[in-house]
């Protein structure tokens, strides 16, 4: 394996042993501290690769991302952060993986779409960077375009009240109730062979815009009782 290669596909068993840990004391830490609560584990898949698209209102919403499935989830890195061995190391143990910022879209669609094919979960924010507000924003077609082209699964997850604990330009995490309601697996219309059509891209885009402000909606809800 190359070193990129072994960047993407992780540390093996003793990388997701430790995934593990690391994992389950984030989770901990949110259920105490920011009583979180999850609905609708069991809409996540139990094998195979998939995409959560969870919406973005926090820097927060990453660990509580992870919170949701006991399986190692992958995040997209700065490859920066990945120049120096040690430091690479431990990022990809944790999920992460290397992506160019700054060059074509294309070139990192290519690097999701590897971890897609070693079979393991990626976890993509539709929205892009972190939001303001009740509405979902528009969405890049990114997560859309992968799961027709690797023939996976979507699972929208809505995240409500961690825009309270840590919004944007925040410097101190507020102890507020979060809570995460994750919806039905949006299935893709079957591959395509060569380019993925804009409409099929389009229309499975739109729905996860509706499916994710209804579960934004439910999870805003629960979370401010």
């Amino acid at each position: 394996m190359t070193q990129v290669d072994t960047t993407l596909a992780g540390q093996g068993r003793v990388g997701k042993i430790f995934y593990g840990l690391i994992r389950g004391i984030l989770a901990i830490l949110c259920r105490s501290y920011f009583r979180l609560s999850i609905t609708g584990k069991s809409n996540i898949p139990k094998t195979g690769a998939f995409i959560l698209a969870p919406i973005h209102r926090s820097n927060v919403d990453t660990p509580i991302a992870s919170a949701t499935t006991r399986r190692r989830l992958r995040f997209m890195g700065k490859d920066s952060l990945f120049k120096i061995k040690p430091i690479a190391s431990i990022l990809s143990t944790l999920g992460g993986f290397p992506v160019t910022r700054g060059t074509a879209d294309l070139e990192a669609l290519k690097r999701c779409l590897a971890v897609l094919a070693l079979g393991e979960p990626i976890v993509m924010f539709p929205e892009g960077t972190r939001q303001f507000g009740p509405t979902i924003q528009p969405l890049f077609d990114g997560a859309a375009y992968l799961a027709i082209k690797a023939g996976v699964p979507i699972v929208p997850v809505g995240i409500g009240g961690t825009e309270d604990v840590m919004r944007k330009g925040s410097k101190f995490i507020y102890p507020k109730k979060c809570t995460v309601m994750i919806g039905v697996p949006l299935l893709p219309p079957q591959a395509q062979t060569g380019r993925t059509p804009r409409s099929a891209t389009t229309e499975l885009t739109a729905q996860l815009k509706q499916s994710l402000q209804e579960l934004f909606d439910l999870a805003q809800a629960k979370a401010h009782k």
